[in-house]
């Protein structure tokens, strides 16, 4: 079975290095290979990073941009019109409804698409019990979040491989598409890291993700170049979405 989805459509290579020069250095490491880089906080104060994303859109790259946007719904259509105007194609949010309404607000008519935050990759049931969900697994959590950004319209949500099917079900129920976003991708023989919630590419894929972010494991490896690394997990990513229906 061949699928009518380019992997290379769908994998975002994350840009969380140390400035704004070695992040450009990844990018032509990449070139003819990846298309659509994510900016996130890592780059957010430094210096030329918005030369660096003019650039990317300029050259015809896609740019996600992970700020998490998160404040009251007023203060939010003020940014998100600012990602507008830089061209950016996805932007991370955060918030109750009305804070997502107030994105919404802000994107317009534009093509920006908007991805609400669920819950980090990172964290696990200690870690949201932490932070005051005692009552609820990661599960729920996911899910509440997913269905809040559905009933308020936005375009998909930022979770794990682990949460896309169940999200993918909810989707349906609402017979609305929520896209998901992906981070968490570890490749098979990856070592263990600071990613708790954590997917191969394949798993993702097959789980219902529509996108990948992937960042340590194309830009990181000491045994091979970002092309061979991106290559090797767009090889794993076609493959899942061959097997697809």
């Amino acid at each position: 079975m061949s699928s009518a989805i380019d992997a290379r459509d769908r994998l975002i290579v994350a840009l969380d290095l140390a400035n704004s020069a070695a992040a450009s250095q990844v990018v032509r490491d990449l070139e003819g290979v990846a298309t659509f880089f994510k900016v996130g906080l890592t780059l957010q104060l430094a210096p030329g990073v918005e030369d660096l994303i003019r650039s990317l859109i300029d050259g015809g790259k896609k740019v996600f941009l992970d700020y998490k946007y998160y404040d009251i719904a007023s203060t939010l259509t003020k940014a998100v019109q600012r990602a507008v105007d830089l061209g950016v194609s996805f932007l991370t949010i955060h918030g109750a409804s009305e804070c997502i309404r107030g994105a919404i607000a802000g994107r317009g008519d534009s093509s920006l698409k908007l991805f609400v935050v669920t819950v980090l990759t990172n964290m696990d049931h200690a870690d949201i019990a932490e932070l005051g969900y005692v009552n609820h697994t990661v599960e729920q959590l996911v899910l509440h979040r997913a269905r809040k950004a559905l009933e308020a319209g936005c375009d998909g949500v930022i979770a794990s491989g682990q949460e896309a099917r169940l999200i993918k079900t909810l989707s349906n129920d609402f017979k609305k598409t929520l896209l998901v976003v992906t981070p968490g991708i570890r490749p098979d023989g990856y070592p263990e890291d600071d990613q708790k919630r954590r997917t191969t590419p394949r798993e993702a894929i097959l789980a219902g993700a529509d996108y990948l972010v992937i960042g340590r494991p194309i830009t990181g490896p000491k045994d091979r170049t970002p092309v061979r690394a991106a290559e090797r997990i767009l090889t794993d990513m076609q493959s899942a979405f061959d097997t697809l229906p």
